[in-house]
């Protein structure tokens, strides 16, 4: 049983005396199920909408707002972290009325770059901890891994939840783990938000997507996102479906917003017009915001720079236009 300010206000939510195991197991396996079939026909019919002209510059300028511009690689080097920082600046050296993106994400040894190359620019420092992506650590580790990233200056952190516990029904352990991290973030003055990962590809259906999104708002995630973009499949467009319905549905129960980010595998323009569609069909309006909806991504802001660049003068820019992160 968990008895942290976190854990009790899950428990008044829930209904319950005391905060358990069999309390969460009891309420999260009571959650409407979810039909894959209708699912995956809703969403395949939401992404066929189309965004004209005029909406789709101003899609095409929202979604690069809402960009985390990523960099996971266990060869990212000061120099290509410093690279993706003068991108998301400036993305578009030839149209300064570009708009700059969310944030830059990198791993927790880089993020002093970030910081220093980002300075007075308000675009955010986000950094992977928890033992990203396996989330396979103690718990030890995993609050020194968060302490470092805010004490070298992220002011967001994308967490792993433990797979492998949730998939053994260990709901309190997760919770108990985001609501332990989620209290490091705002620890000694510190306000870094919080960024769930649920690893959606290895979560196998949809109602545990559904049940890991409710289990992540319970414990205090500011946002909640797919995938670390390591497994296969990342977001997908029924998946952020259910899991833009459970932060619609968070906020209709307690009066607070959580946001919503898809990472990995959105790739082109098309992709991101067809989330800013289900965002606001979905969740409402208020979530096409970059404090709500964010792309996690690497090679997105390229083709939506393309794209822009296309409506501007009528005619495709070649290659060399943007450059290879």
């Amino acid at each position: 049983m968990s008895s942290s300010p976190a854990a009790e206000r899950a428990s008044d939510l829930l209904g319950v005396g005391t905060l358990t195991n069999a309390a969460l197991t009891t309420w999260l396996h009571g959650l409407p199920g979810v039909d894959q079939v209708g699912a995956e026909a809703r969403a395949a019919g939401l992404g066929t909408r189309s965004i004209k002209t005029t909406a789709k510059a101003w899609a095409i300028d929202t979604a690069i707002g809402m960009i985390d511009l990523t960099t996971l690689e266990g060869a990212d080097t000061e120099g290509k972290v410093r690279s993706l920082c003068a991108k998301a600046k400036n993305p578009d050296p030839s149209d300064p009325a570009t708009p700059r993106v969310a944030a830059v994400c990198v791993y927790n040894d880089l993020v002093p770059v970030a910081v220093d190359a980002l300075q007075g620019t308000g675009i955010h420092v986000a950094a992977v901890a928890t033992a990203f992506p396996s989330g396979r650590a103690s718990m030890e580790v995993k609050l020194a891994d968060t302490r470092d990233a805010i004490k070298n200056g992220a002011d967001e952190i994308d967490m792993v939840i433990d797979r492998g516990a949730f998939l053994s029904g260990r709901y309190l352990q997760v919770f108990e783990e985001i609501a332990a991290i989620k209290a490091v973030c705002t620890e000694g003055g510190a306000n870094a938000h919080l960024k769930v990962i649920m690893e959606t590809g290895e979560l196998v259906t949809y109602d545990n997507v559904r049940r890991a999104s409710w289990l992540s708002m319970l414990a205090g995630g500011d946002f909640i996102k797919t995938s670390t973009g390591k497994v296969s499949p990342a977001a997908t467009l029924p998946v952020t479906m259910i899991m833009l319905e459970a932060v619609r549905d968070w906020r209709e129960l307690t009066g607070q917003m959580v946001g919503v980010k898809p990472a990995g595998g959105i790739k082109t323009t098309k992709d991101a017009m067809k989330y800013l569609v289900m965002v606001n069909e979905i969740a409402g309006e208020d979530w096409i915001d970059p404090d709500w909806f964010r792309f996690g991504a690497s090679s997105l802001l390229n083709d939506l720079l393309l794209q822009r660049q296309k409506l501007a003068t009528g005619h495709y820019s070649g290659a060399d236009y943007v450059t290879i992160d």
